[in-house]
């Protein structure tokens, strides 16, 4: 494996994150933490605890959930987009690098955005309310495998969109709907037992409530079938990469 070209890749577009902080860092951060005034702080005061967990704190998971998510996605997106759209991508082709190593430089940066994201929310989120994490190595599982999960995921937009605002389609109108809707900012059982059914096929669910139960130990479907999920996303997404270097499916813009 040529490791001097995944270093290459995975400094240039960490470097890109850190010439632009205060789009990439500081602007998630402080959207984030908003949602913990508005939902942890002023709407969270007036709600119930739920299984015994303090509504502000009950919600930290799905937030920092919600963030990986988004960020993976467009980080990886923008990423594999970008030198398709400037055409330096036959430069990257043409050189004697193979598709494995491409994908690691940057889904690699990609993932480690997300998850350095997620981790200055969850510090962010202790000023706000008080966090105890019960599991942490399944906490950092969950942090890990969701963030190179979907930084794949944005991998295959980027790669498949053939314009800036096909970048934004995914993330915006089917990844963060599937979040709110998936459990993050409630518990599932307060639906009805229809509607408790449909959102069992939200994938997103499991993400959520697999990350809440290594906080909390609560969760309302078992963290082996959240683990089962992520791996499953991850098996359907390397397939995908796998059969889009195989074919050269709109690799050249």
């Amino acid at each position: 494996m040529n490791l001097h070209a995944v270093r290459a890749i995975y400094v240039s577009e960490m470097a890109r994150t850190f010439r632009t902080l205060l789009q990439s860092i500081a602007s998630p951060v402080i959207s984030t933490s908003l949602y913990f005034v508005v939902f942890g702080g002023a709407i969270g005061s007036r709600m119930p605890e739920i299984d015994g967990v303090a509504y502000g704190a009950f919600i930290v998971p799905g937030l920092v959930m919600l963030l990986l998510l988004t960020e993976s996605i467009s980080n990886a997106s923008f990423g594999i987009y970008f030198p398709k759209f400037v055409g330096t991508i036959y430069e990257l082709l043409s050189a004697p690098v193979s598709a494995l190593e491409i994908v690691l430089g940057f889904v690699g940066a990609a993932a480690t955005k997300s998850i350095i994201l997620g981790l200055i929310v969850l510090l962010t989120a202790n000023l706000f309310v008080p966090l105890h994490i019960a599991h942490p190595l399944v906490m950092v599982l969950f942090l890990v495998l969701t963030s190179v999960t979907f930084s794949l995921f944005g991998f295959i937009i980027g790669i498949w969109a053939d314009g800036f605002e096909k970048l934004m389609v995914v993330p915006m109108l089917i990844v963060m709907p599937l979040t709110f809707l998936g459990g993050s900012f409630y518990s599932i059982e307060v639906l009805p037992p229809f509607w408790q059914t449909v959102t069992l096929f939200n994938p997103v669910v499991y993400l959520v409530n697999g990350f809440r139960w290594s906080f909390f130990g609560i969760a309302d479907v078992h963290v082996g079938q959240s683990l089962a999920m992520t791996f499953a996303f991850l098996g359907i997404c390397l397939a995908i990469v796998t059969w889009i270097f195989k074919t050269g499916y709109r690799l050249k813009q």
